[in-house]
């Protein structure tokens, strides 16, 4: 009888030749994929009502254009500005269901007592705990910038098409728009503020998920929120304010408002890594870690 393994459908196994460690992370990440839907679900939904405004705004313009009220270069704009407003709706739909993926990570298992069985398993706590952060700070960037992508590409084809029915220029949308430029700096900032610069957060997250009795949510917001107002109260500062307002707005939150349209400036790689923000966030990130691992060694079901 052959002791290969079988995979279930919509699995990959991992490679062969790979330490065990690693093939339990990856066994471990599509486990978390195939149990939150979600993670990939909640975009496509964002990206399909995105659309469905855009075609509706289509039919606007095609009756400006037809009528000679928009020259070229308004039109250019009208066409190519909702690109970003489309990234932006699905990176943020993204964002919030890491958030939420994260707090109920730890917290669901125990809830629904399948923390006994996933212990059973030969994997180890660290692994585990790796496979779950791994999803917030690289799947779920990865997930909202192809979903992104797909949307703004299909956003293209359909201004080429309402373009091409009313006799208009049809290059108006492909040279006025930096398609490959604008889709770099959008997988960069994802993965540079959505996965290493929110790094701590997810982690934090993921402790509270881990530890909480009940409602890890407000476990999650209640510790910063009466920080806050404590230091507000006794020494009428905010610097534990000023510090959540950095770590959520992005090391670019201090610059001049007329700097913040390009996303590739703000975000200049040698500025960024050399940022001192960005190596404690992760630090910081690594202590939760540790912290997440012994806590959870500790707590069963619910």
């Amino acid at each position: 009888m052959s002791s290969q393994p079988t995979t279930a459908p919509g699995t990959f196994a991992p490679p062969d030749g790979i330490p065990p460690a690693l093939r339990s992370f990856f066994w471990g990440l599509q486990r978390e994929l195939w149990e939150n839907r979600s993670l990939y679900i909640a975009p496509l939904i964002a990206a399909t009502a995105f659309l469905f405004g855009f075609l509706v705004n289509l039919f606007t313009l095609r009756h400006r254009v037809a009528s000679s009220q928009l020259d070229p270069e308004h039109l250019r704009e009208a066409l190519t500005s909702r690109h970003d407003l489309a990234a932006a709706l699905i990176m943020g739909t993204a964002f919030v269901v890491g958030i939420f993926y994260t707090i109920d990570a730890f917290y669901g298992e125990r809830r629904d007592r399948s923390i006994l069985f996933w212990k059973s398993l030969p994997v180890s706590d660290l692994v585990t705990t790796l496979s779950k952060l791994t999803v917030p700070i690289v799947v779920v960037p990865i997930v909202s910038f192809a979903v992104a992508l797909l949307t703004q590409f299909c956003m293209l084809l359909l201004s080429t098409v309402m373009l091409a029915g009313s006799g208009a220029n049809v290059g108006i949308v492909w040279t006025g728009t930096p398609f490959l430029r604008d889709s770099s700096a959008l997988f960069y900032h994802l993965l540079a503020i959505h996965g290493l610069w929110y790094a701590p957060a997810y982690a934090w997250l993921l402790l509270i998920s881990a530890w909480a009795p009940r409602l890890p949510l407000l476990w999650a917001v209640l510790p910063p929120f009466v920080i806050c107002g404590l230091e507000r109260i006794a020494f009428n500062t905010s610097h534990c304010l000023d510090l959540v307002k950095y770590r959520l707005l992005g090391p670019d939150s201090g610059m001049a408002p007329e700097h913040h349209h390009d996303l590739a400036a703000t975000l200049i790689p040698h500025h960024f890594f050399s940022t001192p923000g960005l190596w404690t966030g992760l630090a910081l990130a690594a202590l939760l870690v540790f912290i997440t691992v012994r806590v959870r060694r500790s707590r069963g079901p619910i």
